[in-house]
């Protein structure tokens, strides 16, 4: 059975669904940046680094294993439901009571509130039925579609309007808890089999042993993504991490759609073909023609155009933030094509080392490079940082492809 069809339905349904999002996004991003300041932009930029981090560093792997899953997976639903609130509540505590040190270190006495506030978030999110990871099992990205639109739409239009009253990044968690709280509903209405307080020894274990390294792969996904953030705010301050930050979303919009629309896509569908070697190779190759031809031309316009991008988007006032957008802009396009074309592949063939391998080599590069950029170039180096380390993983990641591509097992049909 071929999975063309498959393919264009669910890249056609969650690209609407990014497009959808995006947009709304956008509009969010000009709203707030007229109210609020790059300073306290940079306050929320601490909260939510706090926030990723604690997340990725307790990350079970819980999505992989069960997409990586041909069987059944509702007897795995139970026990994921109590790992992820277990995890969940773990997390709220940690960023709950290590608010006032995390806002000392970045010298921000604002933050500690935000952190506090922002603690409910990964409480809640804990509650979430894992077996929304269905709608991309099957192949249901129409029912993605609506699902997280509605999140988002949610959690958009409360920022916006708790930003509006409040005049502060507390809108913007609000809004955060708005939208996991819904997500949370939906969860338990949308979709089955639902959840129960059952534990089983067994599946704990299998689950942990197979999540282990996207555990670690996402911890030095997060460095490399963060480590310019995290170095940025401690030496340089919240102003500058707040026109760091924001830069980096903008040029990020677009990319990521495209990239996590092709991952999303790929990844059931490469898993259902895995023991066909050609398969695999044919649908890598068309994965990677399909980002790089969307994705171009973004890069054209980012590199060219990031004055009148920044304008447009966020007012004049934030114009100082146009250069770092047009390096982050360059660097998200080869970081989608390099990592975000491969990572679905690697975690299809059950190679999530190799992820992790990736990761802590970009991390590597990042932290030797970023602290002489910095001293050299300023909050610009800081931009080059992230560009250089993947450059430099580039080797790597091409012989790995052709490794795993060359000892895929292959069937015959």
């Amino acid at each position: 059975m071929g999975y063309t069809k498959e393919t264009v339905k669910g890249m056609s349904w969650l690209g609407i669904s990014r497009l959808f999002i995006r947009l709304i996004a956008f509009g969010r991003i000009a709203v707030i940046a007229r109210m609020l300041t790059p300073a306290q932009l940079g306050v929320f930029g601490v909260a939510s680094l706090v926030l990723t981090f604690t997340e990725i560093i307790t990350e079970t792997g819980i999505n992989i294993v069960l997409l990586q899953e041909k069987n059944n997976i509702n007897r795995y639903i139970n026990t994921a439901w109590i790992i992820s609130i277990t995890r969940g509540i773990l997390i709220s505590f940690v960023i709950f009571f290590s608010a006032p040190f995390v806002a000392a270190f970045f010298s921000a006495p604002d933050a500690t509130l935000l952190l506090r506030l922002i603690s409910l978030v990964p409480f809640i999110r804990g509650f979430i039925n894992p077996s929304i990871i269905l709608f991309h099992k099957n192949l249901r990205f129409d029912y993605e579609f609506y699902y997280r639109t509605a999140l988002y739409f949610t959690d958009s239009l409360l920022a916006v309007i708790l930003t509006i009253i409040f005049k502060s990044p507390v809108g913007i968690v609000g809004g955060f808890i708005g939208g996991v709280v819904l997500e949370v509903i939906l969860s338990f209405i949308v979709v089955k089999p639902t959840p129960s307080l059952q534990f089983h020894k067994s599946i704990f274990r299998y689950i942990v042993h197979k999540g282990k390294w996207v555990t670690a792969a996402g911890v030095f996904n997060y460095l490399f993504e963060n480590g310019d953030d995290i170095v940025i705010g401690k030496i340089l301050g919240t102003t500058a991490l707040g026109l760091y930050d924001t830069a980096y979303r903008i040029s990020m919009l677009p990319i990521t759609e495209v990239s996590d629309v092709v991952a999303k896509v790929t990844l059931p569908i490469y898993v259902k073909i895995v023991d066909n070697k050609k398969r695999l190779l044919r649908g890598f190759i068309k994965a990677v023609a399909l980002t790089s031809i969307l994705l171009l031309p973004v890069g054209f316009i980012f590199f060219f155009f990031p004055k009148e991008i920044i304008r447009i988007v966020l007012g004049p006032q934030w114009v100082m933030a146009a250069p770092i957008l047009q390096v982050l802009g360059i660097y998200g396009i080869l970081r989608a094509i390099v990592l975000g074309t491969t990572q679905p592949l690697f975690y299809a063939v059950k190679k999530q080392d190799i992820v992790m391998k990736i990761n802590i080599l970009s991390f590597g590069v990042l932290i030797i490079s970023i602290f002489f950029l910095i001293q050299k170039f300023g909050l610009l180096g800081a931009a080059y940082s992230p560009f250089i380390a993947t450059v430099f993983s580039i080797p790597y990641v091409a012989y790995s492809v052709f490794s795993v591509l060359r000892h895929s097992p292959s069937r015959k049909k």
